[in-house]
């Protein structure tokens, strides 16, 4: 995937705008066009196309023009001939200088041959007391795979007196954080220093007494790096191994995709972005997003040798890029950081299972880069189609920060909120008359908006379960940098809510409604967030229970033949299980009636007045009991139902 520009032709007035909608895809080659109503351009983009060279990379992800997915291994391919080649990896030995270069002479035990054999003679051993005294070889595989088994085995004319009597096997899946944690750490003396080899691993095979020249060893199904060879010599004779075989089955327990730096022709407002594909409900499939100012979301450094001062810009006086700093002596390379200034960071992750996220950037960007990264089991991956996002050239506004007050609100409860937004356009932009609220629940209400601390005519287009929409006079250059402010009433659960929001021109509505961004609209406030927390946390997670009827008669007539019950849930981190039992007033469970998971906020089920074994209960009271099994324990409210007919 190139660098891409769009050149575009625009002619604008509120209203009147020759505006520009952008669809662009990576993957789902065969897919057909998005089916829109109205005029837009569409730009086809390859999984395949993400280049180094362009800040794209493909990570242990078997590339297709209509998917992508994480690299499967063959159980009954051996891995160690593909190790200095199609994996990326090298084979290291050990040397009184670290590890080093595989020799000639280790070739033997990967060359496929079972003629040709590495002798443990103990040729490879240094004078006492310097260096390792013991071979040594370190399998990099060049990323993380599952591993199933390893086979070593001596030439067939040597397989009753040259088999190796011990040796261990060790992994390490690549962790820097959990170095200096593991079973063993490679040391090795220096006269009287012992000298760190930098691995260290997790011990799968201690052998102290082998007689088995033809060896098959499992290796537990946990991601895997780095595999360690360590074996001394003989005690009697002399050992060989002829081929050192290493086996991996199922998925690249970790793969990710970064698409090449996006160019855009121009700030654009970014839009939704949507996926498909398909995973196992055991594996995971996450999204990120940046966006920039620039074709390179990078600061590279170089060191000048005047102490420890670096600098960005080369020999010849000229800022560094991706390519110039390639260039350089490896001694002169300082490191590379992101370039704050220009680019933002990595979004939160978005889960494969929503199907769709907004993306709220600081303001319109010319440059965008996607990530999906996978996770994956021994028996469990996904897949990724393609995605898709929206731009739109010219963009609404060129900036639009926007914050919330008050910062925290009783937990479920009705309480005021005041919407600040200050818009910044230039020449050209779009311009708005809409702003969307993302509501945790229903609200309860719009009850003013101001422009410019002026109350302002408004009409509420839409009173979603999650969200609201006003209509509000044109707001173009005139009223740039006007504080607008929308006071509604609404309900939070959750200690952290974000009520997001996004403006749009109601004359243009396919184009991309701009995310709204968290900061300073309203310098007399403190807030510069989007974010409401709780004024009280409870400490049970059930705020309210409320029944429709606490009489049902389940007798087929339309009439109370079901209740419905609506609960409130706070402070939730992620869905939980929520369960419904019913008892007679003995305290006898008649079953559980209904299961299902929620996350903070309201939400509602009906019970139809039967057991849990699907029969109608008879006559009479009986307990609902309401639980919820939260992460600091079980929380139950219960209720009395009566059954009449």
């Amino acid at each position: 995937m190139r660098h891409l520009a769009l050149v575009l032709i625009l002619v604008c007035g509120w209203g009147q705008c020759a505006t520009a909608l952008t669809m662009y895809r990576i993957g789902g080659a065969n897919l057909p066009a998005p089916e829109l109503d109205v005029p837009y351009e569409f730009v086809q983009l390859d999984w395949a196309d993400a280049d180094p060279n362009f800040h794209g990379e493909i990570d242990q992800l078997a590339v297709n023009t209509d998917f992508i997915t994480p690299q499967r291994l063959d159980p009954g391919t051996n891995l160690t001939p593909l190790i200095e080649g199609e994996l990326g990896g090298e084979i290291r030995i050990l040397e009184w200088t670290g590890w080093q270069v595989r020799q000639v002479e280790d070739v033997a035990v990967f060359d496929q041959d079972a003629e040709t054999a590495y002798l443990g003679d103990g040729h490879y051993l240094r004078a006492p007391g310097y260096g390792p005294q013991k071979k040594y070889w370190l399998f990099d595989l060049g990323g993380r795979f599952l591993l199933d088994r390893i086979h070593l085995f001596p030439r067939e004319e040597f397989k009753s007196h040259r088999f190796i009597e011990n040796f261990l096997i060790g992994i390490n899946d690549g962790d820097p954080l959990k170095d200096g944690t593991r079973d063993y750490r490679v040391l090795w003396t220096f006269g009287n220093n012992l000298r760190n080899t930098g691995f260290d691993f997790d011990i799968v095979h201690n052998i102290s007494e082998n007689t088995q020249p033809d060896l098959d060893l499992k290796i537990p199904a946990v991601p895997v790096r780095y595999l360690l060879f360590e074996g001394p010599e003989n005690t009697r004779g002399i050992w060989e191994i002829a081929e050192f075989e290493i086996y991996g089955a199922g998925p690249a327990p970790f793969a990710g995709y970064v698409s090449n730096v996006i160019d855009l022709g121009a700030p654009a407002s970014i839009g939704e972005f949507t996926w498909g594909g398909s995973k196992d409900p055991e594996a995971n499939i996450d999204f990120r997003v940046r966006a920039g100012g620039d074709d390179d979301p990078n600061n590279y450094w170089r060191l000048t040798f005047r102490g420890d001062e670096r600098s960005h810009f080369g020999r010849d006086g000229k800022a560094l890029n991706l390519r110039s700093y390639g260039g350089l002596e490896s001694g002169e390379k300082a490191g590379v950081t992101h370039d704050t200034e220009h680019w933002g960071f990595w979004t939160t992750a978005f889960g494969f299972d929503v199907g769709r996220a907004d993306i709220a950037v600081s303001k319109p960007r010319q440059f965008i880069q996607v990530r999906a990264d996978f996770e994956s089991t021994d028996k469990a991956s996904g897949q990724l189609d393609y995605l898709q996002f929206a731009v739109s050239i010219p963009p609404v506004a060129s900036a639009t920060l926007a914050e919330i007050t008050p910062m925290a609100a009783p937990a479920g409860e009705a309480a005021s909120f005041t919407y600040k937004i200050k818009p910044r356009l230039q020449p050209g932009d779009l311009g708005f008359d809409s702003i969307s609220i993302d509501t945790p629940v229903r609200a309860l209400g719009v009850d003013a908006v101001r422009i410019g601390g002026i109350d302002a005519a408004f009409t509420v287009v839409e009173l979603a379960e999650v969200g609201f929409t006003v209509r509000i006079p044109a707001v173009d250059t005139q009223l740039t940098e006007e504080l607008i402010e929308v006071d509604f009433r609404g309900e939070v659960f959750k200690f952290g809510t974000v009520f997001t929001g996004r403006v749009f021109n109601s004359e243009m509505p396919h184009e991309v409604h701009q995310s709204l961004t968290p900061g300073d609209a309203d310098p007399l406030v403190d807030s510069d967030r989007l974010q409401v927390d709780l004024l009280d946390l409870h400490h049970s997670t059930i705020q309210a229970l409320r029944l429709s009827s606490r009489v049902l008669t389940p007798n087929g007539d339309g009439v109370n033949d079901r209740i419905e019950i609506e609960y409130d849930l706070l402070n939730l981190s992620s869905g939980v299980p929520v369960r419904v039992e019913i008892y007679d007033l003995a305290g006898r469970s008649l079953g559980r009636v209904l299961q299902s998971t929620a996350d903070s906020g309201r939400a509602m089920m009906q019970w139809s007045g039967r057991a849990g074994n699907g029969s109608v209960l008879v006559p009479g009271m009986y307990i609902l009991r309401f639980e919820v099994e939260a992460d600091s324990g079980m929380d139950v409210i219960e209720r009395v139902v009566t059954i009449a007919y």
